[in-house]
């Protein structure tokens, strides 16, 4: 699904946020990105959905070297990735069906076929009584769960996302990552940036982790296999 080969990201002579990074991420993976702020989580998913190029090295998603797309094909790569991020990037002036209907425009689906993806993929995060509703008006975990729908709306093969429990408290943060669990489980591969130290360690998912913009990999611990699977969540069907 992912290969790295000796990846670097330069911005300067200075400032090196990836250095000779090589991975290897299977289909169907659930896996951690951690390490410090400032380390490389960001541009590591940065240039897995293509809004940065390597400085140095090749990246493979799905066979593609995508690091070599030409710009025309990269609006097509990006359907088959959905990405969520910390601070939601929800529409303000859009109701919660209108913000997940709105990235299925790159499609050509006709309106009524949007919103009807739309409302379905609401429904298995548990808000489509809230369709309805402006962004201001949904709590934090409430506002993460739309993002998430956005991001799964089109059926992408990879999701990744960025630090996504930041501006969550404890349970919150355990709710979506149990809800990431269930997207896994269906068959999509997942790449989760985080700090949280604790809910990597719950989760018991494979761990890659940058420092100064090395990698390194460690095990996940034994113990917390099998969390999500355990303990059910939201209804996803």
């Amino acid at each position: 699904m992912i290969q790295l080969f000796r990846v670097s990201k330069e911005y300067g002579r200075f400032r090196h946020a990836l250095i000779d990074v090589s991975c290897n991420i299977e289909r169907g993976e659930f896996v951690f990105l951690t390490g410090p702020s400032g380390a490389g989580k960001s541009t590591f998913l940065k240039l897995l959905f293509r809004e940065e190029s390597p400085s140095a090295g090749q990246i493979l998603v799905n066979g593609r070297n995508i690091g070599v797309l030409p710009p025309s094909q990269i609006p097509y790569f990006r359907r088959t990735v959905g990405v969520v991020f910390q601070d939601f990037k929800l529409i303000a002036r859009k109701t919660v069906l209108e913000n997940v209907a709105f990235v299925q425009n790159v499609l050509g689906l006709p309106r009524a076929e949007q919103k009807r993806r739309a409302y379905h993929v609401l429904k298995r995060v548990d808000l489509h009584h809230q369709m309805n509703a402006l962004p201001e008006e949904l709590s934090g975990g409430e506002q993460q769960r739309v993002a998430i729908a956005r991001a799964i709306v089109n059926q992408p093969s990879l999701l990744l996302a960025d630090e996504p429990t930041g501006n969550l408290d404890p349970v919150l943060s355990e709710e979506i990552m149990r809800l990431f669990g269930e997207i896994n489980i269906r068959g999509t591969t997942v790449l989760v940036a985080t700090h949280d130290v604790e809910l990597i360690r719950r989760m018991g998912k494979r761990v890659l982790t940058l420092d100064r913009g090395h990698l390194r990999e460690r095990e996940a611990p034994r113990e917390a296999q099998g969390l999500v699977r355990e303990v059910p969540f939201l209804p996803l069907g």
